[in-house]
């Protein structure tokens, strides 16, 4: 479903968004992303010390950029604890969600906060899972029971 807005004067149809991350061993992201994760790889650049591969993300551009360093992280209190940040991810519906969990519980990644669900009982209730790739990265995978009540205000 596209979303249209109208902001300042100019509109605005938006369906994907783009992220570009440090990914430090190329091959090693690539196969954590693909192989792990699921996703799809797509267009890439093997030049030294630049190389960059994109990963269809569940439908939105990620960019994979080879790199020697990590991120920085830190822990924030959240209602559910301290959650590790910077991170990305994404939403699922409810049987992805389940099969990702499943697979997660099985093998490689090992969770850094495991499934909870927050806000149980309520209608941003969401049941929500994080992991690391292999550079650091922090990805927060999540389902929610109502998703139409994303962006409402408690």
């Amino acid at each position: 479903m596209l979303s249209t807005k109208t902001y300042n004067s100019y509109k605005y149809t938006s369906t994907r968004f783009h992220l570009a991350i440090l990914a430090g061993n190329l091959p090693k992201a690539i196969e954590f992303y693909c192989d792990v994760l699921g996703c799809i790889r797509g267009n890439s650049e093997d030049t030294p010390h630049d190389s960059w591969c994109d990963i269809n993300f569940w439908g939105n551009e990620l960019t994979l950029h080879a790199s020697e360093s990590k991120i920085t992280k830190v822990r924030h209190a959240v209602d559910m604890g301290k959650v590790l940040v910077p991170h990305f991810g994404v939403h699922l519906d409810a049987v992805e969600f389940a099969n990702l969990k499943e697979r997660f519980k099985r093998t490689t990644p090992k969770f850094i906060d495991g499934p909870y669900i927050r806000f149980k009982g309520k209608p941003l209730e969401q049941e929500t899972m994080f992991i690391e790739d292999p550079n650091g990265n922090i990805l927060e995978i999540k389902t929610m029971k109502n998703p139409e009540t994303l962006f409402q205000l408690n």
